[in-house]
This record gives C-alpha cells, structure tokens and sequence, in this order.
C-alpha cells in the first residue's frame, strides 16, 4: 500500500472518528431518556440565532416548553450536550452551595494571545479567582461615594442635552441617549477620560462602544467552533477581539496610565484603582500570591467595565422609561417619591438620598425583572454532578450548563402576572419572603456581578434626574411589544425606543 493511501485512509478514519463522536454528542440525552429538543448537527439547539431568531427568545421558550418535567431539561450548546437548569433549588446549588464543582463559566478566553479576553467575565479556575480577589476592593461603598458626584456632573448634562433635544421635536430616541449617558459615565469613571459622547453621538468612544457589542473577528461558524472547542482554540492561539478594537482600547489605557503616573494625576476612580494594583509589587494575597496587575490585564477589566457597565445600565434605564411611559401611574408615584426624598436633602441628589428613593429601588428591580440585561448564565461543570434527589439526572464533568434567569423571572410560579410590569413585587416584605433563586439579574453567589453597585448607582441617578425633570408617553412610533434584537447575546430592543418626552411643569 503507497504512502498516499496510508495517508488518504488515515484521514478518512480520523473524519469518521470525529463524526461518529460528534454524533454520539448529539445523542446524549435522548439515550439517557431526559427531555430535549433534536438539536442541529452544527449548532444544537441554537439553530437560527442572530438570523431567525433572538437568544432571548430561544431561552423563554426552551424554559416553557420544558418546565415541570425535571430539574433540568437536555440542552445542546452548539456541539456539546448542556444542563438547561428548570428548577430554582438547583439554580442555588450551582450558584451558592456547590459552587466550587461549577465555579468556571467555560466561555474561550486566550489571555496570551487576545489580552482583553482576560477581562473577569470570562476567566477560569485559578485565574479568575485570583483576578478577582485583586479587584474586589474596587468597588466598595466607599469607592462609589468617591465616584457618585463625577456621575451626579454628568447627569446635569444629560438633563441639558434632553432638554435641548425636546426644544426641536417632543419625539425622541430615548435608547441611543441612554448609552451616551452611561458611556460618558463609564468612560470618565473607567479611564478618566472626557468621552463627550453626549454631545457628539459619533465620539470616538460611542463608536467604539457600539463596534464592541455588535462587531465580531468571526462569522457563526468561528463562533460556533470556539463555544465548542474553547480548550483546542486556546491551543492554535485563535482570538475573538477584532483587531481594531483591541488596537484602540490598548492605546486608550496605555496612554492614560503612561499621563497619570508621569503628571502624578489622581482622580479617585476605577482607574487609579488599577494602577495602584499594578505599582504595588509588594502587596499579597493571603496566599502569598503578588496582587500586581500587568498593562494587558488593568486593559482587559477597563475593557469589560467599559463595555459591560455602559449597555447594561443604559438598556436598563431604557426600558424603564419604555415602561413608566405605559404606565402614567406608576410613573407619578416615582416622580412623587422621587421631588420627596429630594425634599429632606434640600434638593441636593447625594450619595445617601439615592440610596432613601426605595420606589425608585423597586422600578429598577422590576425593570430588570422583565427585561433580565444578561438572559442566560452560563456556568461549567468542574466534576460529575448528581442532582440531589434525582439520580438519574447527572450533569457531567465539562458540560456547559445554562440557567435561563430572564425565563424564570417571567413564570407565573414565582411572579403573579408575569408580563406585567409592576413595581410592586419589589416591596421590601415580597423580597424577604422570595427566594435568591427567583431572582438573579446579577447573578448569585462568589460569581455574581462585581460591578452590581455602581451599575445600580448609575441608572438610579440618570433615571431620577430625568423623571425629576421630564414626563414620558408613549407616541406613534413607540413599537409595543418590544422586538428583541437578534445579534445580541444581551438583550436589547431590535430597533429604537420612541417616546413622547415634555418637560414638567413645576
């Protein structure tokens, strides 16, 4: 036999290997009898996303069609078999009380090669938890009071930029302004920089902002491979970051660290929190580990504070206003509540009188109720994990596991009319007697959001100065119901938020 035989036959039997494998993955748990869904032979259960349909939309109806029938339904996450968690008592094993079996997201990352990959969001094992336990003193109580009066700055500027827009039409585009406001916030808090985003909607950082949510360096079948093969990616130094963008947020933070230890510039912000973190060499861990950052590191958490904290407040502000705009009721006893706490703090918006706006509280929680920022939370399994209570539901060692947290805020079993908004189911003794598990828009546990505080500081002063200052109705280009876009993991509204904003009459 020639050696172009061997060769040709030894290629062909490494295709069927792979094929034969593939397609005893895609067998999983209908062999293990566990309810699912025939999946696609390239993208599992997700076929048609960010073409036919919105990744929103796949988790509530997975959810629906599937609760009730255990405490998991089987899942296909591309090419691998997953856990598509049902039950909120499993939601908190994962989360809280096994969390050291499920503590990786299992998300590619390729620090090495892609350095704003190593962003926390999607770090592993040891380095997340290290990575972690660096920043944890970024964001305390007293690092956002820091914080709180550059963003109460901006917000006077937004209100401007509002009141200047309604003085040409009444109508308008409340989505696009949301993300101005925070990425001015964002910007200035995260890298120090004057972003002016909200004067010039096209500002160098708006522009990138949007190219960091919605462009891609692959097209969906080198997305498809790298969600299933995270590991052999890492292994041919593949990167998801397009060039352009890891291109301008390197130059951004190697520029403003280089400024401010050069000039000794001090702005009590994020930022400074990082460089500090990169100067201290001497500083440790309780093991003993160095709590130095490198200059691809304080990059790839800017980059993801940046990118994470500027869409997931203004998506949460925006929808709120698309809300309060159908609801007239609810939206005076928030501008009520709002002018009387103001009144006890002498009209000064501070750190403490944000905190007193309880209904202010309860419209942002049932905000992120109905429109849950990040759908999904996806977590991996570390070792063979039994259900308690159910032996025959086993979640295997490196299996995807996915906890459709927006489907679970809109069951009926936990919320009474689901669909409709209501502030209401954020009373302080409705939360008490709630559980952790039933509502999750930051996640739970040692994973949840670590920017939790000052996404929730940020929307609640761009939301109360606005509704201070201005009343909101829905119009004729107001779409009801929101349509969900797409392309985004996250989710957002496929089109604007139109609405009828006055000014109110004092």
């Amino acid at each position: 036999m020639g050696v172009g035989t061997l060769l040709l036959t030894a290629v062909l039997a490494l295709i069927g290997y792979l094929f034969l494998r593939l397609r005893r993955n895609m067998q999983h748990w209908q062999n293990l009898g566990i309810p699912c869904e025939e999946p696609n032979f390239l993208m599992g259960n997700l076929a048609g996303v960010r073409i036919k349909r919105a990744f929103p939309d796949i988790w509530i109806h997975y959810y629906n069609k599937f609760k009730g029938t255990g405490p998991f339904a089987g899942f296909y996450w591309f090419q691998r078999p997953a856990a598509f968690i049902l039950e909120p008592f499993l939601v908190k094993h994962i989360l809280i009380k096994d969390f050291n079996k499920f503590t990786d997201r299992g998300f590619f990352h390729n620090p090495e090669d892609d350095p704003l990959s190593g962003q926390l969001f999607l770090l592993d094992g040891h380095k997340w938890r290290s990575m972690r336990n660096k920043l944890s003193s970024t964001f305390t109580s007293g690092k956002m009071k820091y914080m709180f009066p550059t963003i109460v700055k901006i917000g006077h500027e937004f209100v401007d930029v509002f009141g200047e827009m309604i003085a040409k039409s009444s109508i308008i585009e409340v989505k696009e302004l949301m993300a101005r406001f925070t990425t001015d916030v964002i910007g200035t808090c995260a890298f120090g920089i004057e972003c002016s985003s909200l004067k010039d909607p096209e500002a160098e950082f708006r522009v990138m902002g949007r190219k960091a949510l919605t462009d891609h360096r692959h097209g969906a079948l080198g997305i498809a491979f790298l969600n299933s093969f995270p590991k052999f990616s890492r292994r041919i130094h593949l990167k998801m970051t397009p060039e352009d963008i890891e291109k301008f947020f390197m130059r951004i933070v190697r520029e403003t660290v280089a400024y401010r230890e050069e000039n000794n510039v001090r702005r009590n912000d994020f930022m400074d929190q990082l460089i500090d973190l990169k100067n201290n060499q001497l500083m440790k861990s309780e093991t003993g580990e160095s709590m130095s950052l490198t200059i691809e590191e304080i990059a790839a958490q800017a980059f993801v504070f940046f990118a994470a904290g500027f869409e997931t407040s203004s998506t949460t502000m925006g929808f709120a206003l698309f809300e309060l705009a159908q609801n007239e009721d609810i939206q005076k006893r928030l501008r009520d509540d709002c002018n009387e706490v103001l009144a006890r703090y002498n009209g000064e918006l501070t750190y403490e009188c944000i905190k007193d706006m309880e209904y202010l509280n309860q419209v942002i929680s049932e905000t992120l109720r109905l429109y849950t920022v990040l759908p999904v939370l996806n977590r991996e399994c570390l070792e063979d994990f039994v259900v308690p209570g159910y032996p025959n539901y086993v979640i295997k060692k490196g299996m995807p596991v996915l906890i459709p947290c927006g489907a679970i805020h809109r069951d009926e079993k936990f919320y009474p009319e689901p669909n409709r908004f209501n502030p209401d189911n954020f009373k302080a003794e409705r939360v008490k007697n709630r559980d952790s598990g039933e509502w999750l828009p930051f996640g739970d546990g040692p994973r949840n959001c670590i920017g939790m505080r000052f996404g929730e500081m940020q929307a609640r002063i761009g939301l109360a100065m606005l509704i201070k200052n201005f009343k909101f109705s829905v119009c004729d280009k107001t779409i009801i119901p929101i349509k969900n876009h797409k392309e985004s993991f996250l989710i957002a509204s496929e089109s604007g938020i139109y609405l009828k904003v006055e000014r109110v009459q004092v």
